[in-house]
This record gives structure tokens, C-alpha cells and sequence, in this order.
């Protein structure tokens, strides 16, 4: 699985950068070989509620207008967890101590990395649902949807166990190159998509629109 390097570059704010390409390939080939993203995810049917979908029997529920949105005409959602592990963290902070600059890249890099295992998750629930539609993917944090979702996405997941996740009490994810997601599964296309900065909760400190750019890209 390989690191996107073009994608390592924009998290560096560095998309045009020839010399710079170089050392992220050059860091990413290095990430690639000494570890590999894991996931895992679970499939539950779709109830649709008046503020809410509801999954796993009411289990778990997804408030706001994203999920409805997104989600409106799908009978089934995967809930999904990608991680590093705490192997990439030690290495981060290996090469801080050692390194500054080759740190910073191996940051973007591993932020790339973890996408790609979410990419790689995502097209196995493609392959599974072979006759279905998906929709695209969306995290807690993102839109209208909650980051407090995430202590139930693990317990959900029970990726503590086979992951050794665990969230603070800030809602944040450790390890730190770890990300959880909501993917739709619909029997029809799905035209409802959710890139742009008006969904994301970050636009107003966000810094590629600080310099006028955007993190959406085909």
C-alpha cells in the first residue's frame, strides 16, 4: 500500500515543490517499509429517525443534518477505524529528536499513509457490496457530526482491543495517525457529496484557505 505522496505534499502546503517531492519520496518509501495501515469495520442496517440515524439497534446514533443527508436513501453504513499504530509514533518521535525537517515530512506523510488504509478499507465494503452504492466517507469532527461519536465508533469497533486505540477525554485518537469514519451503502446512486469547506468544521482556521487553497482534489 503506498504512500500518496501528492496528498503528503498538500498536507506540507508544498503541492508544486520538485525538491521537496523528492525527500517525501524518498521518507515516504521509508514509512512504507516499516509499517503498514490496519483496520477494521463493521456493516449495520440503517434506521432513519426524525433528528437522527440510528444503528445497532439504536446503539449507535448519528445526529445532525450530515448524516442525514448523506445517508438518506442507504439501508446500510459501515462504521470503520484506520490506524498506524503506535509503532509511527515512536518513529515520529525518533526522528525529532534527530532530525527536525525529515520529521515534519514524515508527519505529512503518515497523515497521507493512514488515508490510503481508509481508501484501502473502503474499496474491500466496494468489493463486499459489489451491487451497491457507496457514498463518501465522513468522520465525527466533520460537518454537523459530533467528535464526541468517537469513544462509541471504538467501543463499537472494539478497537482497543484489536487495534489498541484508545480516545482522551478531549475526544482525540491515539495513536495519533488514526482516523474513524462513516461510509454509506445504497442500492441507488448517491448524488449527495460532502466535499467542500462549507461541511467542514475547520474552515475558519483552516490553512489551505489561509492561502487560498482547498484540501478537496478528485
Amino acid at each position: 500500500m503506498p504512500v500518496d505522496v501528492s496528498e503528503a505534499l498538500r498536507y506540507l502546503g508544498a503541492e508544486n515543490s520538485t525538491d521537496l517531492r523528492k525527500d517525501v519520496l524518498s521518507v515516504a518509501s521509508v514509512l512504507e517499509e516499516a509499517l503498514v495501515p490496519r483496520y477494521v469495520y463493521r456493516v449495520f442496517p440503517v434506521t432513519q429517525k426524525e433528528s437522527s440515524i440510528d444503528l445497532l439497534n439504536g446503539q449507535l446514533q448519528l445526529p445532525g443534518h450530515l448524516a442525514q443527508k448523506i445517508l438518506k436513501n442507504c439501508e446500510f453504513a459501515a462504521i470503520m477505524v484506520c490506524t498506524l499504530g503506535v509503532s509511527f509514533d515512536s518513529m515520529l518521535r525518533s526522528w525529532q529528536a534527530r532530525d527536525m525537517s525529515r520529521a515534519v515530512i514524515l508527519d505529512a506523510c503518515g497523515s497521507a499513509y493512514v488515508e490510503s488504509g481508509c481508501d484501502m478499507a473502503q474499496s474491500e465494503i466496494a468489493a463486499r457490496y459489489a451491487s451497491s452504492f457507496l457514498t463518501d466517507r465522513f468522520s465525527p469532527g466533520y460537518g454537523d457530526l459530533p467528535l464526541t461519536l468517537q469513544p462509541d465508533f471504538l467501543r463499537i469497533l472494539d478497537a482497543g482491543r484489536q487495534l489498541g486505540i484508545e480516545c482522551t477525554s478531549s475526544c482525540l485518537l491515539n495513536p495519533s495517525k488514526t482516523v474513524t469514519a462513516v461510509i454509506g451503502i445504497s442500492s441507488v446512486p448517491q448524488p449527495a457529496r460532502i466535499r467542500g469547506c462549507e461541511c467542514c468544521m475547520l474552515q475558519n482556521q483552516c490553512h489551505y484557505r489561509k492561502r487560498g487553497a482547498t484540501c478537496v482534489h478528485d
